[in-house]
């Protein structure tokens, strides 16, 4: 009778494990199918793209041809310049209010902060207008720091960092200013080494996030000087330029090549902090 309990208790459980992991692996498949598709068309000949006989139709050429039709390293380095000037803007603004949110005590400290993770809740694409005429108002426009300005505050870098800085001993803050560091000097000597991990998980989600940006950046650019490489894609891959799958998809593997080379080095890194920030 207890064997069968047992089996009985055991069963359902080990139907759920399997159950779960095998639902797992099809979300996985689903979510790397078209990366799949994308190697595999981008290394076949324009016409044997869509076959799927991998006996012959094997090529580089795509590569090499999609390179010469487009000036990929002028958009490489908007990009960059970018997702920089915005990742410096967040970490400077987030570290000062995640600081003061987490060791100072104001009035209206926690509505102001409820009112910061309200940002959450607003997608991007509902202030274009209103981010459009400030920047124009500013002379921004077709420029790289008028791209990036409105992005430069995040609430979930805030939301992230006030989490991290309030786990850390106070005792580590007293003996800093024991030795005479002002606040600017504990934050930067305590709070930010501390917070290394976090700031690293945190820069490989702004960065795969605003390289990955399409709406904004389309709106904003109009010359090949400011264009990032989603713009300089999608001109690219336009109906009307007549470009093969083939071509798009190797310029598409081109310009994900970055991220996916930054994730496989930090990877460690950006599990880690999330799990040891653990948002509580």
């Amino acid at each position: 009778m207890k064997t069968s309990v047992t089996v009985t208790g055991v069963r359902p459980r080990a139907w759920g494990a399997f159950i779960d992991q095998m639902g797992a692996w099809l979300l996985a498949f689903l979510w790397i199918a078209p990366l799949f598709f994308a190697v595999w068309a981008a290394l076949r000949m324009p016409e044997a793209a869509l076959q799927w006989d991998w006996r012959q139709g094997w090529s580089l050429s795509n590569f090499k041809t999609a390179w010469q039709q487009a000036p990929w390293l002028q958009y490489l380095f908007n990009t960059t310049v970018l997702v920089g000037v915005i990742l410096v803007g967040q970490f400077v603004l987030c570290t000062l209010a995640a600081f003061a949110f987490a060791r100072f005590s104001f009035r209206g400290r926690d509505l102001l902060f409820s009112i910061i993770l309200l940002q959450l809740f607003i997608l991007p694409e509902v202030l274009i207008v209103e981010n459009y005429a400030m920047v124009s108002r500013l002379g921004l426009v077709d420029t790289i720091l008028g791209m990036g300005l409105p992005y430069m505050a995040s609430a979930f870098g805030v939301f992230l960092l006030r989490q991290h800085f309030k786990q850390i001993p106070r005792e580590l803050e007293d003996a800093a200013r024991v030795e005479g560091c002002g606040w600017f000097g504990v934050l930067w000597h305590v709070y930010v080494p501390l917070a290394k991990p976090i700031y690293v998980a945190y820069a490989l989600v702004s960065v795969s996030t605003h390289w990955n940006n399409f709406l904004w950046p389309l709106v904003m650019s109009s010359s090949h000087h400011t264009r990032p490489l989603t713009v300089g894609l999608s001109l690219f891959g336009a109906p009307e330029s007549g470009v093969s799958i083939a071509l798009i998809s190797a310029a598409t593997l081109m310009m994900i090549a970055p991220l996916l080379i930054g994730f496989l080095l930090f990877q460690r890194h950006f599990i880690q902090a999330f799990l040891r920030a653990g948002i509580r």
